[in-house]
């Protein structure tokens, strides 16, 4: 284990995440809110740490998959520690555990919250909680990657570790280059949206706060009634944003190289625009017969929006789904295990696993029947190498293996099986809402710290697709 590596690539981590915490700074210096001095003071704490933390020597031992792991891990939850801090230093959540759960479900860009007031936090809370999202969403280590080029082969397995999806590949020969392109395009889309809501008539302070939110697909919001307050115009912005933002980033790396035909054939691409435009044509026919909205107009408007949130995992709501009908409702928590599409900002078990469990699936079948016939799984028009198809499967059972104890684990608590569930189901998706008491109208305040410890782990291993906390828990791993 290449222990130097670690520590000098965690110390850059703490360093950004100084540099990082300027702005909830200068919300306080704008807003004259006297919170800033505990933003401040872990500003210079992670900036002089991080400083120091340059001069230990990286070591000559290589650095491999079981490395690029172990920090991806604890890079995640070195960050959200630090990130509690402020909260916890300035008053705003006395409680470390309460903190830390925050801290941790806006930089895994999940938006489950425990706080009972949102509108009583101060400005500057606000907009460090919805940052957290823009961090995270794109994830910490592919924006040191676009800036500070690695050695030993590091940088393309912490890639590999921290990005979402089935498999990882280079946009271009270099990794930094692919971090950068990556975030270019990030940037562009978040500074757009910015810039639509701005003219949609929505306050500065908001358009920020809920872009980044929107971007990371986190859905930390900043009035009690997430985006039930803003204007139709304004949430659909957010809407077409939220979808966005779900799309694999590769597809648009296409379009920049100017190729839109290709970018269109992208197979996961069809299949997540399908299923989004069937489930709000069937949750829209389902809450309008059923009389929740006499307007068709209303019902596509606020379908349309739940679809969009549920599926890219941010979390924002416009109205609270938890008394929609049963069938809207089953539906939704369906949407919640399919997430967004691989290698975007989203959360969830990703459309392109779907498919190739799916097309794998049948292709047993196929096996079955016709003993002798030679199938291959294709996926974007290419065959599947096994390898893939295996790391899908064992990620299907390491997620279940996590959903199902932690299931257990959080029925202990005072819940109903709807909450535990949902509960579970939203943390380990990074969603956020949930039903009943952890609903969109609700919060994760009242659950046990024994319960907030185990949606706080499934947090983790919800954005970091399960392996890397696994290898913490692995004696193995600690063995040379």
């Amino acid at each position: 284990m290449n222990y130097p590596m670690i520590f000098y690539i965690l110390s850059r981590v703490l360093q950004f995440q100084g540099i990082f915490m300027a702005l909830p700074c200068i919300t306080a210096l704008f807003y004259r809110e006297h919170v800033g001095i505990a933003y401040l003071i872990v500003m210079a704490g992670s900036l002089l740490l991080g400083t120091l933390g340059r001069y230990i020597k990286r070591g000559q031992k290589g650095f491999y998959a079981r490395e690029g792991l172990v920090t991806v891990a604890f890079a995640w939850i070195l960050m959200s520690l630090v990130g509690a801090l402020p909260f916890v230093i300035s008053g705003e959540i006395p409680s470390f555990v309460d903190a830390f759960f925050e801290s941790i479900s806006g930089f895994t860009t999940t938006g489950a919250s425990i706080l009972t007031d949102v509108e009583a936090m101060s400005k500057t809370g606000l907009m460090w909680r919805s940052f957290t999202h823009w961090i995270g969403g794109m994830g910490v280590l592919v924006f040191l990657l676009a800036f500070l080029p690695m050695t030993g082969g590091s940088d393309m397995y912490l890639m590999k570790a921290e990005s979402p999806g089935p498999s990882v590949g280079k946009l271009v020969p270099r990794i930094r280059e692919t971090a950068q392109i990556l975030y270019g395009i990030y940037i562009f889309i978040t500074v757009a949206e910015v810039g639509t809501l701005l003219i949609l008539g929505m306050k500065p302070f908001d358009s920020l706060a809920l872009s980044f939110a929107t971007a990371g697909t986190g859905g930390f919001g900043i009035l009690n009634s997430s985006v039930g307050a803003y204007t139709w115009g304004q949430q659909s912005a957010i809407t077409i944003f939220m979808i966005l933002f779900g799309v694999n980033f590769n597809v648009y790396f296409l379009f920049l190289m100017k190729k839109p035909k290709q970018a269109l054939k992208c197979e996961e691409l069809r299949y997540y625009v399908i299923i989004i435009v069937a489930a709000i044509a069937m949750i829209t026919a389902n809450i309008y017969t059923c009389g929740v909205y006499s307007d068709v107009r209303e019902a596509v408007h606020h379908s349309a929006f739940q679809v969009g949130s549920i599926m890219t995992t941010t979390g924002f709501s416009t109205a609270d789904f938890n008394m929609w009908p049963t069938f809207s409702k089953t539906l939704l928590v369906l949407l919640m295990f399919i997430g967004a599409c691989a290698g975007s900002t989203g959360g969830g078990m990703k459309v392109s696993r779907w498919i190739l469990l799916f097309k794998s699936c049948k292709n047993e079948l196929g096996r079955t029947i016709h003993p002798r016939s030679v199938h291959r799984v294709h996926f974007e028009g290419r065959p599947v190498e096994k390898n893939v198809i295996h790391s899908v499967e064992r990620f299907l059972v390491a997620y279940i293996l996590v959903f199902v104890t932690s299931c257990i684990i959080v029925s202990l608590d005072t819940m109903d099986f709807t909450e535990t569930f949902t509960s579970v189901a939203a943390t380990l998706n990074n969603i956020g809402p949930g039903l009943g008491r952890v609903g969109a109208a609700g919060n994760y305040a009242s659950l046990s710290v024994l319960s907030k410890s185990v949606l706080m782990f499934d947090m983790l291993a919800g954005r970091l697709e399960i392996l890397p906390m696994f290898v913490l828990l692995v004696r193995g791993t600690w063995k040379d």
